[in-house]
């Protein structure tokens, strides 16, 4: 699959006119012969890029006082938990909120309240904090994410998720598309044998299909 990824890239980025801003490369699989409406079968991972994801992300955390100062000097957008309630009564504004940050950190202590007025806006878009324990430095947290990327299905077949940017290297999209491959059909009962469809595109390029080995 390594040659057939590798040319799709290829071919994506000489498709794809230069633009004013980064583009993201994204991955879209679609799935076959795979029960979705069973919770068990749906695809949610983590994935850590071996390049990175090629431009800096957004992260915010939910935090105040000793916490709030550690975060703000590793350069996370603080909130202040006390507008969780507020943010969860104005929706349009905790959609927006969603839509600004690509992950979220909490101290543990607001993680039930932020479930509780904001887990519909951040649930679905997988973008629930990830929880912050007292003796734990948010940095080295943020630190991890800046190389992460989610892939999730949800109880979708045709699904899709970041592997870089058009800032790096095709090289190191490569690497990095083969270890999204990898983790997503090792999620899969036959491997690749569930992969249906499998796309390369620019973030507004078009779509240029991998052919897809299934043996």
């Amino acid at each position: 699959m390594e040659e057939e990824i590798n040319s799709a890239i290829k071919k994506a980025l000489e498709s794809a006119p230069e633009r004013k801003f980064i583009e993201s490369i994204e991955m879209a699989f679609t799935i076959k012969d795979v029960d979705l409406k069973n919770p068990a079968n749906r695809i949610e991972e983590n994935v850590r890029l071996p390049c990175g994801r090629g431009k800096n992300i957004s992260i915010a955390m939910f935090a105040g006082g000793e916490m709030a100062t550690k975060a703000t000097k590793a350069g996370i957008v603080v909130i202040d938990p006390t507008q969780i309630e507020d943010l969860g009564g104005n929706r349009q504004k905790a959609r927006k909120l969603a839509r600004k940050h690509d992950f979220f950190l909490s101290e543990v202590p607001h993680m039930a309240t932020i479930g509780r007025f904001l887990g519909i806006v951040l649930g679905p878009r997988g973008k629930m904090p990830r929880p912050v324990p007292p003796n734990v430095d948010p940095a080295a947290i943020a630190s991890g994410l800046e190389s992460t990327a989610i892939v999730r299905s949800r109880d979708k077949v045709t699904f899709h998720t970041i592997v870089g940017s058009r800032a790096q290297s095709e090289e190191d999209i490569a690497l990095n598309a083969m270890e999204m491959w990898k983790r997503v059909t090792s999620k899969l009962e036959r491997g690749a044998g569930n992969i249906r469809s499998l796309y390369i595109k620019t973030s507004m390029g078009p779509s240029i299909k991998v052919e897809v080995d299934a043996s």
